[in-house]
């Protein structure tokens, strides 16, 4: 919309449509293509939607432009210093103010911009850290979200449009179930409707957060109890775990002791290690607190709980970890992008 060189090479535009099916990983995609022939079928490919691969990381760092380490949100449950363990989507306020807690400013405060969401998200804490420079339209239905994309793409904005009803029917019955094929089959007829309505000189890009791993009971494991001394919070979620050791434990030899658990069916790593290798790019100081001393993200079709009456186990589809179907997304063009 600036005119200016990207990485991407798109085109000069007047406006431009972002839309954000959350859930639907390029795997998922390819492998449910014949169920979603106009997403399938664009230009554009795919690429990494970063780590962890959960929404509140990966929304974050979409609209700021910034990885994990620098923007702040670290987790779907993070520790905040002073605060204890606390949900990043939903436990705003006290020390989680939305202005401070995600450090970068957003691409909405600097260009003209249409967030649409569910009309419940419109003032809430993530929507204000994410979001924050948007105008805010609700819709309560895909359909009605999708109508109000179709009216914002004729102001010459930048319309961002999230839709998560794909993600929950992944997370309750997996992605493979039919419920998670219907809303796909949804998406891609309304994405299809939505491209045909646009302008010339607006583009749409369709991309989403993370993909997802289906886990049945099967893969569901029940951390000894023995692993659990000496840590002080257990904070990120079942496939990539962010332990916090107390001040009496060394972390590097809880990480050998969860290596020896688990052998090759995770990646064990230090924060240390973890911000060497990159996985969540510059860590600002401000942001280093906030990561658990060992990070546990798991492999295969696994999750691992740390009570067995944790009512989380009911959930099919999951994610989190560094898997290819956990962190590569769709990344496709219409209209004036294609």
């Amino acid at each position: 919309m600036r005119g200016e060189q990207n990485p991407l090479g798109l085109p000069r535009v007047a406006g431009a449509v972002v839309l954000l099916v959350d859930g639907l990983g390029a795997s998922q995609l390819g492998q449910r293509a014949g169920h979603a022939r106009t997403l399938a079928g664009a230009p554009g490919g795919s690429l990494d939607a970063g780590f962890p691969s959960t929404t509140a990381v990966a929304l974050a760092s979409l609209t700021t432009g910034a990885l994990a380490g620098e923007h702040g949100i670290v987790g779907y449950d993070a520790l905040v210093p002073g605060a204890g363990v606390r949900n990043q989507l939903r436990d705003w306020g006290g020390p989680m103010d939305p202005a401070h807690w995600q450090r970068r400013p957003t691409l909405f405060e600097s260009t003209t911009s249409i967030a649409i969401g569910e009309p419940r998200h419109a003032a809430g804490g993530f929507t204000n850290a994410v979001l924050r420079g948007a105008a805010y339209r609700g819709g309560r239905t895909m359909a009605e979200r999708f109508a109000l994309a179709e009216q914002a793409a004729r102001e010459r904005a930048l319309v961002y449009l999230y839709v998560p009803e794909l993600d929950r029917a992944g997370h309750d019955r997996g992605w493979q179930s039919p419920a998670w094929t219907d809303a796909l089959e949804e998406v891609d007829g309304l994405t299809a409707q939505l491209a045909a309505s646009l302008r010339r000189d607006v583009g749409l890009i369709v991309t989403a957060d993370h993909g997802m791993v289906d886990v049945d009971a099967s893969g569901q494991r029940i951390a000894p109890p023995e692993l659990l001394a000496g840590l002080a919070h257990v904070a990120g979620e079942p496939r990539c775990l962010q332990l916090h050791v107390d001040d009496d434990t060394d972390a590097d030899a809880v990480a050998e002791a969860w290596r020896a658990w688990l052998g090759d069916g995770a990646w064990v790593a230090t924060r240390q290690e973890v911000v060497d290798a990159g996985w969540l790019g510059e860590v600002h100081p401000e942001v280093a607190p906030r990561l658990g001393d060992v990070f546990v993200a798991v492999r295969g079709r696994t999750a691992i709980y740390l009570d067995a009456d944790d009512p989380g186990r009911g959930m099919v589809g999951q994610h989190g970890s560094l898997t290819p179907d956990e962190l590569r997304v769709p990344l496709r063009r219409f209209g004036a992008f294609a």
